[in-house]
């Protein structure tokens, strides 16, 4: 028998299975706190009293997780360690494929899908020892904000379930802030870690480009091109990456699943680098609160003062103010053409916004959408002239980045907001207590 889990046991077995970090269960897994199984099966039991009402998962995995949690302790009873993740519940976006484990992204067509092999960074997670509870929810092609899809339904947010949990990688994040998981694996190309990260209240990280592979990830539809062939090989803006409860966690996942895809490792490495300081008040930073541009909801311009505010107490410098040369239209612009170019690799996806937004000009927001559609059909020389654009402003990031050591800002211009599934996505408005806003605009602060 593993020993009871109290609040009044000793520090080494005070484990939270509920809300715990995933350093945390793995710790007490090993030291016999908890065993793999007991820690599965406590999971499973949240999944069920909780998941009814948030809608956090597409398919579950329970019968292989308890059989493979099983080996897991019976693996650790003989001083076999499986890894750094050892018997750890985790949770995969159903946007990654799992061989044997129905992986749909949302999209009716798939609903039936049954993988044979996993992704790469799938693979990396349970060669470190984690165990698969489940596929979280994503909407269709893991192309919105909010997170629906009619395979799956809606995913509530936690706090309050008359609000959207954020998307893409919604269900994944909900279910973290429920405590229906350790950790997630996600993918961002328009804020989706971010986005529901900072919705549910999670911690999230988008790695820089092609640090963690994407290779397997859906879309495209496997049913059109082979995982190992998708468009990942070509991406210049999606990446894959952590979410969890606290910041260790994230660089705990982001150690495992990172490092040069398979085809590129004999000529690639990559290494976390260490802290450039050795203690808080060694750092500087700078912020933003707010920009005219896309002006950003009271609440969350309080929190950024606040959390500038504390910093400054700790000893950290402290700046507000957008790097030298920095304009945010400009690097909108840049951002918002590259990224309908590299969605419209998918011609049906193509086809389907071009369409819509055609009939979109004549709103006040016009000339949004037109930019989008620009970008859907443009040249190879236009790309061109927007990349070197975007190198001179990676350019001057880094230039910023020899004196400054972060540079905080908003995840998003608006909180969680109500549920709003109108069929014309891009036509779709948000309410929220200080304005009314369009639902494109929230790709600004992204």
């Amino acid at each position: 028998m593993k020993k009871k889990i109290s609040s009044s046991t000793s520090s080494s077995s005070r484990f939270d299975p509920d809300f715990g970090t995933a350093t945390q269960a793995i710790k007490a897994i090993k030291a016999g706190v908890i065993s793999s199984r007991e820690l599965m099966k406590h999971v499973f039991r949240r999944i069920k009293k909780h998941n009814e009402k948030i809608n956090a998962f597409v398919t579950l995995n329970e019968e292989q997780a308890l059989k493979r949690s099983r080996k897991a302790d019976n693996s650790l009873t003989t001083g076999k360690i499986w890894g750094p993740l050892h018997g750890l519940p985790i949770l995969i976006k159903d946007q990654f494929p799992t061989a044997g484990l129905r992986t749909t992204c949302g999209f009716p067509e798939l609903a039936a899908y049954i993988p044979k092999e996993n992704a790469v960074a799938v693979d990396r997670l349970l060669a470190a020892g984690a165990i698969i509870v489940g596929k979280t929810n994503t909407p269709i092609g893991a192309s919105d904000i909010q997170t629906y899809n009619k395979i799956a339904g809606t995913t509530n947010n936690p706090w309050d379930v008359s609000k959207t949990a954020g998307g893409s990688t919604g269900g994944g994040a909900a279910a973290l802030a429920a405590g229906l998981g350790f950790l997630e694996l996600g993918a961002d190309l328009a804020g989706s870690i971010r986005t529901p990260s900072n919705f549910c209240g999670v911690c999230g990280h988008k790695p820089s480009l092609h640090v963690v592979p994407l290779q397997g990830s859906i879309p495209p539809l496997p049913t059109l091109i082979p995982p190992s062939l998708n468009f990942a090989v070509l991406n210049d803006l999606a990446v894959a990456g952590p979410l969890a409860r606290s910041a260790a966690d994230l660089k705990l996942e982001l150690e495992i699943i990172a490092g040069p895809a398979p085809e590129d490792a004999l000529s690639c490495r990559w290494k976390l680098p260490k802290a450039r300081k050795a203690t808080l008040k060694d750092y500087k930073v700078g912020y933003v609160t707010d920009d005219p541009f896309c002006p950003v909801h009271p609440e969350i311009q309080t929190i950024m003062s606040n959390t500038a505010l504390a910093l400054r107490k700790e000893g950290v410098k402290v700046k507000e103010g957008w790097p030298e040369g920095m304009k945010p239209p400009e690097t909108f612009d840049i951002y918002f053409k590259l990224m309908a170019a590299f969605v419209s690799q998918s011609p049906a996806f193509t086809d389907k916004v071009i369409n819509t937004l055609k009939m979109l000009f004549c709103m006040p927001y016009g000339d949004y959408y037109r930019n989008f559609v620009d970008g859907l059909t443009i040249s190879h020389k236009d790309w061109s002239a927007l990349a070197l654009r975007r190198l001179a402003s990676r350019l001057a990031w880094q230039k910023y980045f020899k004196t400054f050591d972060a540079f905080l800002m908003p995840a998003n211009c608006v909180p969680a907001f109500a549920h709003n599934h109108d069929r014309n996505m891009w036509g779709r408005i948000i309410e929220s207590s200080d304005s009314t806003r369009y639902y494109a605009e929230t790709f600004k602060w992204i």
